[in-house]
């Protein structure tokens, strides 16, 4: 922010020039950089934590629930795979706005990092930063308060799951009862009898969690950036494990998760002729092009689309003739490619 103030500062006594390459020591003037893409890649994975429940071993006994397990467990799945692109500056575009008294008066507004954002107005821009809805462990009721004095001081577990499994079935019936209206009291209204099956229910998944276990599912989101290049295919930029979740490019414990890229733009592709640079009579950005981009994991494609590139695509000018005296000209670049959003005259 304070290279864009000291940019504002400048430019609001003094116009912009012809721009040349940046060179250090080159002389005064407003140095500005283009954008190139980053490819940012969001996992978002769940951790799954089971805890036994205190009567595991008596599931199938008295509730008939097989498959009960006795022992806690922890392992990581991957939910989701989210892409989404980045500018941040491109040291090889990096020019300089020379300031002369005589020229138009202007100015210039850069981002944080340098980067044009709008000539002669204020951007309104801000790039979306995806919101992503993480689950996370709920609250589970103590099992205890739902039991009985009989329940409570029963002389072993055994006992204790019997008379739990018992008090489980009654609550069944009871519900039953209600819903078809067979109970001794019945509710007032429908209100109430909302009420009365949700405090049933309650005490019904707390008593069976106590048999069941529970399962805690909290997400995570892990963040990796990838430079693009044309024809990148099956890049290992990560890995994955059931046991340890979502691992670095590596680390061999996980299975890798790829990314493959290539250009689909059907922008020319830019030319250099290995000259000297000349000059340019304008203000420089950026055509961005295209890419296809997909992200595989364990042979299958988890995500697949086609990005805005800049890399893929080529840089352009704004003609020193937009800027005249006698018509006010306004830009409006996007930070993120370095493209142009808007041109207004007046």
């Amino acid at each position: 922010m304070k290279k864009a103030i000291i940019a504002l500062a400048l430019l609001a006594s003094a116009g912009i020039q012809a721009q040349d390459i940046y060179t250090p020591g080159e002389g005064e003037g407003i140095v500005y950089f283009l954008p190139k893409t980053q490819i940012v890649v969001d996992i978002i994975a769940t951790r799954v934590d089971y805890k036994p429940g205190e009567f595991g071993l008596y599931a199938n006994r008295y509730l008939r629930l097989n498959n009960v397990s006795t022992r806690p467990e922890t392992h990581w799945e991957i939910k989701d795979i989210k892409v989404r692109t980045a500018g941040i500056p491109d040291s090889t575009k990096a020019y300089i706005m020379k300031l002369k008294d005589k020229s138009l008066e202007s100015n210039i507004e850069l981002t944080d990092q340098g980067i044009a954002k709008a000539i002669n107005t204020t951007s309104s821009y801000k790039e979306e930063q995806p919101e992503y809805k993480l689950q996370i462990p709920q609250k589970h009721e103590n099992a205890h308060q739902y039991m009985t004095e009989d329940i409570l001081v029963a002389g072993s577990s055994a006992k204790m799951a019997e008379l739990t499994a018992r008090e489980i079935y009654n609550i069944r019936e009871s519900k039953n009862a209600i819903l078809r209206g067979q109970a001794d009291t019945m509710p007032k209204d429908g209100a109430s009898l909302k009420l009365i099956i949700s405090q049933l229910d309650k005490q019904e998944r707390a008593l069976t969690e106590s048999f069941t276990g529970v399962t805690d599912r909290t997400d995570k989101v892990f963040t990796f950036t990838v430079n693009p290049e044309d024809k990148m295919s099956d890049k290992v930029f990560a890995r994955f494990s059931s046991r340890l979740g979502v691992l670095q490019a590596d680390n061999l414990a996980g299975d890798p998760i790829s990314i493959s890229i290539s250009n689909s733009s059907s922008l020319p592709a830019p030319v250099e002729d290995g000259k000297k640079k000349k000059k340019i009579d304008g203000v420089i950005y950026n055509i961005p092009g295209k890419g296809k981009v997909s992200v595989s994991f364990q042979g299958k494609i988890k995500w697949e689309n086609e990005l805005q590139i800049t890399q893929f695509g080529y840089t352009e000018v704004l003609v020193d003739g937009l800027f005249d005296k006698k018509v006010n000209t306004r830009v409006v670049f996007n930070p993120v490619t370095g493209g142009v959003i808007k041109i207004d005259k007046d």
